[in-house]
């Protein structure tokens, strides 16, 4: 077990910039997920960290150690790839045992530990079928066993899951973590997934085009994000997002304008807006923080506003509601717990948290509030 640092990471490929100055730190033991979309840097920040890539500039450290041109092979890492990669012709015993033969581990230490990898992985009855016996999962459970087996000092995983059925996922979001819980093993997890990031992770690291937008907590990041994107990327649904322009009524107080609706300012948030009078911002609010009057409640909450609109769209998802509302010539998701049943066209009373309001600068997307 060791503590990673990247300090200022960059990575090219025929000039353009894969990674953008990356400086972060994974402490001992930690599980960290990195987040983002496709193309935004996480998998090349692996691949550097692992070794099968080389950083155009900065260094990587375990520890004290610096590894930044160092060989896979000698930093003592393990991968687990999302194609699972195990190798068809052996068996689940060998392909356990393989890369401890690699290092020339003596015979009866190799059986010791693919019998321990194979029981903490759940899988000593498969120890003798081949990968074409196997399902999905399994395969992906071969996979962790080979790459614990050598007790490193990193645990790699490169969306390990992405190839497994949905119900699959959710099984196996909890067995890794517990397991990497009692090897106590630093972890790095790249995922697209924020449902498999907010699960899993000790913290997240948010990225998008090469650079590291946000870390924290996985509750953090999701209740305070620092920008557009890190707020509507977390979050399922996503946040919703308002045009919204910031005025001085007749009555002296602050206000949000915009398309169907008009909102007073609380007044701990009207400081920090000072600057943004006569300007348009964007209007952040996460579905769950609102509710339709007469329907649901929002339980302990002191400063509420409602907005009127039309129900436009359900989603009826059983253990809850997903209801779109047409306000102004925008919508609006709101997500109730339960069944509610609600006619289209019909009238509704918004009611709105707004002590968990987040307002964004148009121009910079970062967080105003």
């Amino acid at each position: 077990m060791v503590e990673v640092k990247l300090e200022h990471i960059t990575k090219e490929f025929g000039g353009l910039k894969a990674v953008d100055d990356l400086s972060l730190e994974i402490r001992d033991g930690e599980f960290l997920v990195l987040l983002g979309p496709s193309g935004c840097g996480k998998t090349t920040t692996l691949r550097m960290i692992s070794g099968l890539e080389t950083p155009t500039s900065g260094r990587i450290l375990f520890g004290d150690r610096d590894v930044t041109y160092l060989q896979p092979k000698d930093r003592n890492v393990s991968m687990v790839f999302q194609s699972y990669a195990v190798w068809p012709h052996m068996t689940v015993r060998d392909n356990i045992a393989f890369p401890l033969q690699i290092k020339k581990v003596p015979k009866h230490e190799i059986e010791e530990k693919v019998r321990w990898a194979a029981e903490m992985l759940q899988i000593e009855e498969l120890l003798d079928r081949y990968p074409s016996q196997l399902s999905g999962g399994q395969r992906q459970r071969v996979a962790v066993a080979r790459a614990i087996v050598v007790e490193p000092d990193v645990l790699l995983m490169d969306e390990p899951l992405s190839n497994l059925d949905a119900k699959l996922r959710v099984t196996m979001r909890a067995e890794i973590k517990k397991l990497q819980t009692k090897l106590n093993v630093t972890t790095i997890y790249v995922t697209h997934d924020q449902v498999e990031a907010m699960t899993m992770g000790d913290r997240i690291a948010v990225m998008n085009h090469g650079k590291l937008l946000q870390i924290g907590k996985p509750t953090e990041v999701y209740l305070n994000p620092k920008s557009m994107f890190v707020a509507t990327f977390i979050g399922s649904p996503e946040m919703n997002l308002l045009d919204a322009k910031v005025t001085i009524g007749e009555d002296g107080r602050t206000y949000f304008e915009g398309d169907g609706f008009r909102i007073a300012i609380p007044e701990s948030m009207a400081s920090a807006l000072e600057g943004y009078v006569g300007k348009t911002v964007a209007l952040g609010i996460r579905p769950e923080h609102m509710t339709i009057e007469g329907v649901s409640k929002l339980e302990h909450v002191k400063n509420v506003a409602k907005i009127t609109g039309k129900v436009d769209f359900v989603e009826a998802l059983g253990t809850d509601t997903i209801v779109h509302v047409e306000v102004g010539n925008g919508i609006i998701k709101i997500k109730l717990p339960g069944h509610i049943p609600l006619p289209i066209g019909e009238e509704v009373s918004i009611v709105v948290d707004l002590d968990m309001l987040h307002v964004f600068d148009k121009d910079t997307k970062d967080a105003i509030i």
